[in-house]
């Protein structure tokens, strides 16, 4: 198979979607790669670094989609990459369609075989090519938190691990899933007083059993996140539904009533966010303030550390770009039911249920889909 890597369009965007490693490993497998120029040259992957690898280099990311069969990128594409796109060519990416209902009806449009890295499962019932940027987006949440947290930067001034006679700050993580769970490992070791709210109670048991009295852990109700977000510091949103948009859990009232100058950090922002005052931001301008509160809401936020990131990823989507090389894309979702629960459009069809709720669209099954 012939599969192309334009290099990333979107604001402050460094990843890449193949590393030269994962390149070198596709051409052993008898596949063919083109590399936009330039794709990795933000993460120090040069393109004679894709060359040795055995990829050929294309000057224009047009010539990469006009060449490709399959086409591997890291962020949703923006207009001029969905102009580019043609029917029955495979996009393999990350998505967050059910926050974003004119890139759905684009990509619709297309006839594109669109499958979304943030849908695919295991067979624990994981999400394992979301897992890898929700441990980086976890860990950096404390760290740009802890940041917005200095009086420069709009915050109330306060170290976020206190020193002694100084109590520490007060950090509630609404999610105890993996990035909920990353950033509560990094705020314990910045000895900050944490707490996480979670629905699920052997997720709670889970979590105490691993960080016993370092981490307080709470069931999440109505009353506890009012009562815990108002006492915060900083707020960290970590709440994920598998490919639907996120669940608004604090409302702009009780932002109101958080302390000024505290901090909210929403990972949940490319599903749409979970606190009602979230609204996109980017790496060259991360935070605004809103009701008092220094509001984090990068939808990228990854993306600031694209190396590590880039790495990451390529280690967890290698083995599924493999197998639709390999087989083809028909044969390779019929085969793996984990990874046919990626696919969000196909052929002018939308085929992942929680998109088509929320966006109020009519659903194909994926198995229909790829019969039709």
């Amino acid at each position: 198979m012939l599969i192309g890597v334009p290099k990333e369009v979107k604001i402050e965007e460094h990843r890449v979607g193949l590393v030269p490693g994962s390149v070198r490993e596709l051409v052993h497998h008898g596949h063919k790669v083109v590399i936009e120029s330039g794709a990795g040259a933000g993460i120090g992957f040069d393109d004679r670094a894709y060359e040795n690898a055995g990829a050929e280099i294309l000057t224009r990311a047009a010539d990469v989609f006009a060449a490709a069969e399959l086409i591997v990128k890291v962020k949703e594409p923006q207009r001029e990459e969905i102009a580019a796109l043609r029917e029955d060519q495979i996009l393999f990416t990350y998505l967050h369609l059910a926050a974003d209902r004119m890139l759905t009806e684009a990509l619709l449009r297309t006839g594109a075989v669109a499958i979304a890295y943030e849908t695919v499962t295991d067979g624990k019932g994981g999400l394992p090519l979301l897992a890898p940027m929700s441990e980086v987006a976890g860990r950096m949440s404390v760290q740009v938190g802890a940041h917005c947290l200095e009086k420069e930067q709009g915050g109330m001034g306060i170290l976020l691990g206190g020193v002694p006679g100084v109590a520490a700050a007060r950090v509630v993580i609404l999610g105890g899933g993996v990035s909920g769970t990353n950033a509560a490992r990094m705020a314990m070791g910045m000895e900050a007083h944490v707490t996480v709210i979670d629905r699920s109670l052997p997720r709670l048991y889970e979590l105490d059993m691993q960080f016993g009295s370092q981490l307080h852990t709470l069931f999440s109700t109505v009353e506890t996140i009012e009562r815990e977000v108002q006492s915060a510091d900083l707020l960290i949103g970590a709440v994920l539904v598998p490919g639907a948009a996120a669940p608004k859990l604090v409302s702009r009232e009780l932002v109101r009533a958080m302390k000024p100058g505290a901090v909210v950090v929403d990972i949940s922002i490319d599903q749409g966010g979970c606190i009602a005052t979230s609204r996109p931001t980017t790496h060259a301008q991360p935070t605004f303030i809103e009701e008092g509160v220094v509001h984090y809401c990068v939808t990228n936020m990854p993306g600031a550390v694209a190396r590590t990131s880039a790495v990451a990823l390529n280690n967890a989507t290698l083995p599924f770009v493999l197998a639709i090389a390999d087989r083809g894309w028909r044969r390779a979702l019929s085969d793996d039911p984990h990874l046919r629960h990626g696919l969000n459009t196909c052929r002018g069809l939308l085929t992942h249920p929680a998109v088509a709720h929320d966006l109020g669209l009519p659903l194909t099954a994926p198995e229909r889909a790829l019969t039709d």
